[in-house]
């Protein structure tokens, strides 16, 4: 396979071309996780693969608990599927927290701090509705732990970590939390064995054809763990070579006919979930593409062809683009009209000064 069908073959597997998902929770669950640390761009980033949805549309799947905001991997918050959420933080986590030692001895956060945190959080949680960060750091330093110099948010992704608390819906512009147990009833156990395969077969179906060092990176996995996790895989799998390495995904069966042009989040499964982004984003522009990573991105046929920026008024989206390369202009208006409608405005592309 030639580095232009592996492309072609990604977006296919990304849902940016073919069929979309029918609803949100379907989305999320085909990924097995979504990077989420920016919030609204995730949003956009599950809805623009979903059929005619809003941004109303996908927080509303967090609301109704279809869809879960926490930490289960890499340390970054994701969203979930609801049946997905115990699973796969009991399998990616633990190595996150062991990983996290030293910043928190930094922090002077211990275990028995985190064991007393904890006690405070669940009985101000229990049976109650999720409160707000802001709420939680007021709580927390009212039973003399400092929330301060980054230790609130350690402690509250801590404690995600371990299964005791989650994400729940935006108050405003607050995220707020819950716990893990109330907001979503946990589901039988599953044995790590099984995890590590479902695991696997999940991303190299979505994120495919990828690598094993791809699927290392995007679990946080150690490489022995994850080798027997794609090995548990592979007789659901496709095995294909790129460039000279083996690459494993699920061909897809429909055709991959769909926009020319995405405005895709940072952050976003396409480009954030492998190793490395040679063959969607030219090394001259990396630094000016945010390294495909930290910048939206402007997509055509694949390649990151600029950067976007919006700006939301009450009755449209004006986008910026700040192109890197020539692009069409028609199939970029379409892309800033489709963007606009998920916020239900209308849409008005304009450059970068």
């Amino acid at each position: 396979m030639k580095r232009r069908e592996l492309v072609r073959a990604r977006l296919v597997t990304q849902r940016l071309l073919g069929a979309p998902f029918a609803s949100v929770a379907a989305a999320v669950a085909w990924f097995g996780a979504v990077q989420a640390q920016d919030y609204r761009g995730a949003l956009w980033g599950i809805g623009q693969r979903v059929r005619g949805a809003t941004e109303a549309d996908v927080e509303r799947a967090i609301a109704t608990r279809a869809i879960v905001r926490t930490w289960p991997m890499r340390g970054t918050l994701h969203l979930l599927a609801a049946a997905d959420v115990h699973w796969i933080t009991r399998a990616l986590a633990p190595r996150v927290i062991a990983r996290s030692a030293g910043r928190h001895r930094q922090l002077g956060l211990d275990a028995r701090t985190f064991a007393k945190a904890r006690r405070v959080l669940e009985r101000a949680l229990a049976g109650q509705e999720p409160m707000t960060r802001d709420e939680l750091y007021a709580l927390l330093a009212r039973n003399r732990i400092a929330p301060t110099g980054q230790r609130g948010i350690h402690i509250l992704a801590m404690l995600a970590m371990q299964g005791v608390l989650c994400l729940g819906p935006h108050h405003g512009k607050q995220p707020t939390f819950t716990l893990l147990d109330e907001w979503i009833a946990p589901p039988p156990a599953r044995d790590r064995e099984d995890a590590l395969g479902e695991l696997a077969r999940r991303y190299f179906t979505s994120h495919g054809p990828a690598t094993l060092a791809d699927f290392a990176w995007w679990t946080g996995l150690p490489l022995g763990d994850a080798r027997r996790a794609h090995a548990l895989a592979r007789p659901d799998l496709d095995e294909i070579i790129v460039d000279g390495q083996p690459c494993s995904w699920v061909p897809a069966r429909r055709r991959g006919a769909g926009p020319a042009v995405h405005l895709l989040p940072a952050y976003d499964e396409y480009t954030v979930a492998y190793r490395e982004r040679g063959a969607i984003l030219d090394p001259a522009h990396a630094a000016r593409a945010g390294n495909g990573i930290f910048s939206p991105v402007i997509v055509v046929a694949g390649q990151i062809a600029g950067t976007w920026t919006r700006e939301l008024r009450r009755d449209r989206v004006i986008v910026r683009a700040n192109l890197l390369r020539a692009a069409a202009r028609a199939p970029l208006t379409a892309a800033v009209v489709r963007y606009a409608a998920f916020h239900g405005r209308a849409g008005e592309l304009a450059h970068a000064r």
